[in-house]
């Protein structure tokens, strides 16, 4: 059983996953939040690669990757500063980039890395099951999972093919469109998991959107995680002393439990 199927199997509460941008604002903040996830209750930290292109991401994480490269962030910086993460928490790391990037770094190869700092999984949204049997192999072989996505407007061919594809779990986008804070989640977001619930008993999470504890309450009912990211960038920005990032943790920790 890999390290993220364990986190779904030991938890007795939604699985709650923050995001954030290796490198944004810095290298030090990265080093230092993603250990105060682990000690407020996450269960998994997803780290973005920065990309010049991240077609999946709002505004405010496409502002993250911008800065972030202007320091230089590189997948092997990503790969160093995971390697020095996996030193000092016992979570789950999941990678989140773009096919781009993966494939110029060699994918054999970056799949050996992720390995080697102690990764878990990658996420790729630019990357449909239908084109990634070759990077299937590659995670496989090297005991990787590979998360797929599914929107609201999958098709029930594509939702199939996802379900039976995705490891690790499958991440539901809420809603279509890019990733960001939103003031409501759709009205259709039960009977959008409900269908997707009925096809595979993989663990589901949901991201894109989310930004407070009601909504991911609401996740929780229906779905078996919750991942947050634009609102936690937003909150680095305003108070760059993690005061506010900590107790917006616990309030979803404590939401979801």
């Amino acid at each position: 059983m890999s390290r993220i199927a364990s986190a779904f199997a030991q938890a007795s509460h939604a699985v709650l996953i923050p995001y954030i941008t290796v490198g944004y604002p810095d290298i030090e903040t990265t080093l230092k939040v993603a250990p105060l996830f682990a000690s407020g209750g996450c269960d998994i930290v997803e780290l973005g690669i920065p990309f010049s292109d991240p077609l999946a991401d709002g505004a405010t994480i496409q502002r993250a990757s911008y800065e972030a490269l202007k320091q230089g962030i590189t997948p092997k910086i990503c790969l160093e500063v995971a390697r020095e993460l996996r030193r000092r928490v016992e979570i789950p790391l999941l990678f989140m980039t773009y096919y781009n990037p993966v494939l110029k770094f060699g994918l054999e190869k970056f799949c050996l890395e992720c390995v080697r700092a102690g990764v878990d999984g990658l996420i790729i949204p630019d990357l449909p099951p239908e084109e990634g049997q070759e990077l299937e192999k590659s995670t496989k072989s090297h005991g990787l999972d590979l998360i797929y996505l599914l929107a609201p407007t999958s098709t029930e061919e594509r939702i199939e093919l996802v379900a039976s594809r995705s490891s690790g779990f499958i991440y539901l986008v809420s809603l279509t469109g890019v990733t960001g804070a939103r003031d409501e989640l759709p009205r259709e977001l039960e009977s959008f998991v409900a269908n997707v619930r009925r096809r595979t008993e993989k663990p589901l999470c949901v991201g894109f959107g989310v930004s407070t504890a009601e909504q991911a309450q609401r996740i929780a009912r229906i779905a078996d995680g919750v991942i947050i990211g634009s609102r936690i960038i937003n909150l680095l920005d305003e108070d760059k002393s993690l005061k506010n990032v900590g107790a917006f943790i616990k309030s979803l920790r404590n939401a979801l439990s």
